[in-house]
């Protein structure tokens, strides 16, 4: 961490060479090891927003599908006017009022992504609660935090983990948006947003500047969007031959 964060103004803008492999910013510092502490950074925000949007969204989701009635009317009713509020635009007032650190950029991400799981969630559900095994279960005194829990998230899990993988991607995308418009981590923490903004005044001098965490963004999110495909195929039995 200390080799992104420490200043030499004698080695400002160098280009790649064996010393700095990415080159070096305007402030002197090493934009190879300023990439990987930001990828630290992105990685883990995006990971932890996945996870706990996914809980979140698939808990109402479940509550939504499996009760109805007025419950399912009012979860829904209430997402409807919160997702009447575009993501990014929700996130950016979110960061912007509560301040950009970890929490608060997590925060405003779960909440800006777990509108897709109770909708996604709820639709299972709707069709798992008439299998026949949970009219057993049902029938044998289960509870509905049982039944929930053991017979319906289960047989969904499929489906949540390969929207869970997809959404990784989209966050990554979320996030560095965020940092190039100053609501990411506050520097000189490494991010890579953060960077592609630095790196603008830069773009004719050092272009490689902008190169470097602009692939890291491409690759990654391609990546994991590559990865997500494939446990689609994997798991959704429609697929299978």
């Amino acid at each position: 961490y200390e080799m992104a964060t420490k200043q030499d103004f004698s080695q400002q803008l160098a280009a790649p060479s064996a010393a700095h492999w990415f080159g070096t910013d305007g402030y002197g510092r090493d934009a190879f090891a300023r990439l990987l502490h930001g990828g630290r950074t992105s990685l883990s925000i995006a990971l932890l927003a996945t996870l706990s949007s996914a809980v979140l969204g698939s808990a109402l989701g479940a509550i939504s599908g499996y009760f109805g009635g007025r419950v399912d009317n009012f979860i829904m009713r209430s997402l409807d006017i919160f997702m009447s509020v575009p993501d990014i635009l929700f996130t950016m007032a979110v960061v912007y009022a509560l301040g950009a650190n970890f929490i608060n950029l997590l925060f405003a991400l779960t909440l800006a992504y777990f509108t897709n799981y109770v909708r996604l969630v709820r639709s299972q559900v709707l069709n798992l609660s008439e299998q026949d095994y949970v009219g057993a279960a049902r029938a044998g005194g289960s509870g509905s935090a049982r039944i929930i829990l053991s017979h319906i998230l289960p047989n969904a899990v499929g489906v949540i983990i390969v929207n869970t993988t997809l959404n990784v991607a989209k966050i990554i995308l979320y996030e560095s948006t965020l940092s190039f418009l100053g609501l990411g981590m506050p520097p000189p923490q490494p991010e890579w947003g953060l960077m592609l903004s630095e790196a603008r005044e830069f773009m004719r001098t050092a272009p490689w500047l902008m190169f470097y965490p602009a692939a890291a963004i491409v690759i990654t999110a391609a990546s994991i969007n590559l990865m997500g495909d494939g446990l689609r195929d994997a798991l959704d039995p429609h697929l299978k031959s």
